[in-house]
């Protein structure tokens, strides 16, 4: 049979006119797709100059489609800037049950929603969204332990709240006021999830304000048996301390006075607080190297987190700021970079003897980064709805503590990719 020239030209036709449409009109969406969902960038030919692997991080921002290869060379999450990212928390105020009331933002009235909406970008590298499972899995029939002051508990509750999503844990033990002192079971992987409530972790009285007197005492030298008496029982152990020690203190160590921090009414040497922080930090992870029982435990010191008082703290504006500052527009300060400093230079002491005691040791450095939101702090709303009443003359406000949902959500994220990490490691060195 003959071909039909009308219906070739009319083919033809068609297909020049709406080829090019179907183009245009799917190439938005492909463009949609790449913003929200990037494609992973497979480097896995790629090799170091000593034929070490270089370490690979893909990822897609649905979290589900999140892989890591390890390499020897981790990711640098200190330096980067927020981006803004559409997809929001993973949980709010209402679906999350552990948020402390004053850290509750939302419910309490919060009314700008802005700060919920961006992301940390490192430079180099990518920071995949929190995956509840992968993080219960590589803590499966462990005991994760927060041991520190409020940032401690407000990046445990952080946490939480992010596992929440895939298994609920469950409170199974509460001792002390404020509930310093809490453990959760989470019976899907048999995970124990507890907070130590122990500023210091040294030993010390803490409660100066309460006991008539005008400074702490600390012991630099002992460790705070609260939460060491029960090292033992440890898998995962997180340290994060700094506030307290700006508050008035004697220290003493073998029993003697060594000096003390803005006490101008007593007779001894004025040291300042850097060097008995950086002690005490030492003395913490001393008494967890010590415990010879062949386990082998992970530690992570999570940096000093800035505050953003600006001006009084009974006033409105205590910490105004409704978005990040950008990358350079905001410099760590004298005591944040101190702070900071000893850190890291304690956990890099730490992780040269913990290699002879199988301890793995990483400072979850998130100064930087928590420097550069000044938005996330609940502020007034620490009380709920504080100007239901119209403008109060007297207004207390929390600009240390971190909003939840919010950016400390972060660093929680971050500690997953460490811990991703170490297990590669271990599987890499058959461990």
């Amino acid at each position: 049979m003959g071909t039909n020239p009308l219906k070739d030209t009319t083919d033809h036709f068609l297909i020049k006119r709406l080829l090019p449409c179907a183009i245009f009109a799917l190439l938005p969406l492909a463009l949609l797709r790449f913003f929200f969902y990037p494609l992973s960038f497979n480097q896995s030919l790629l090799k170091s100059p000593q034929d070490k692997p270089i370490i690979i991080i893909t990822t897609n921002s649905s979290s589900k489609a999140t892989h890591e290869k390890f390499s020897g060379i981790p990711c640098d999450y200190t330096s980067g800037k927020w981006v803004r990212d559409m997809l929001g928390p993973r949980y709010n105020g209402t679906s999350c049950t552990t948020i402390k009331d004053g850290q509750n933002c939302m419910s309490h009235g919060r009314p700008d929603l802005g700060y919920l909406y961006w992301r940390w970008k490192p430079k180099g590298c990518n920071l995949p969204r929190f995956e509840p499972s992968s993080f219960l899995r590589l803590v499966e029939n462990k005991h994760l332990a927060f041991v520190g002051d409020s940032m401690a508990r407000n990046q445990l509750e952080s946490l939480l709240c992010l596992l929440s999503e895939a298994s609920p844990p469950h409170l199974v033990y509460r001792d002390g006021e404020e509930n310093k002192f809490r453990r959760w079971h989470i019976s899907s992987h048999n995970i124990t999830v507890s907070i130590y409530w122990s500023p210091f972790l040294v030993k010390g009285d803490g409660e100066w304000a309460a006991t008539g007197l005008n400074h702490n005492k600390l012991y630099i030298d002992l460790v705070d048996d609260r939460w060491a008496m029960e090292i033992d029982q440890m898998d995962v152990i997180v340290l994060s301390i700094g506030h307290w020690f700006l508050h008035p203190a004697l220290y003493f160590e073998k029993d003697l006075v060594l000096g003390c921090h803005s006490c101008p009414t007593l007779n001894h040497t004025e040291i300042g607080f850097y060097q008995v922080f950086g002690k005490s930090l030492r003395t913490a992870m001393k008494a967890i190297s010590d415990i010879q029982d062949g386990k082998r435990r992970q530690i992570i010191v999570t940096t000093f987190s800035p505050h953003h008082f600006e001006g009084d703290w009974d006033k409105a504006g205590a910490c105004p700021k409704k978005q990040p500052f950008k990358d350079g527009e905001k410099a760590m300060e004298a005591m944040d970079a101190e702070m900071r400093s000893v850190e890291i230079e304690e956990v890099e002491a730490a992780k040269k003897n913990g290699q002879q005691v199988g301890l793995q040791f990483e400072a979850l450095d998130i100064t930087k980064l928590s420097l550069m939101r000044p938005d996330g702090h609940p502020g007034p709303y620490m009380h709920p709805f504080p100007f239901a009443n119209g403008a109060q003359n007297w207004v207390q406000n929390d600009c240390v503590h971190w909003c939840l949902p919010g950016p400390i959500d972060t660093w929680n994220e971050i500690l997953l990719e460490v811990m991703k990490r170490w297990d590669a490691e271990t599987k890499r060195d058959g461990l």
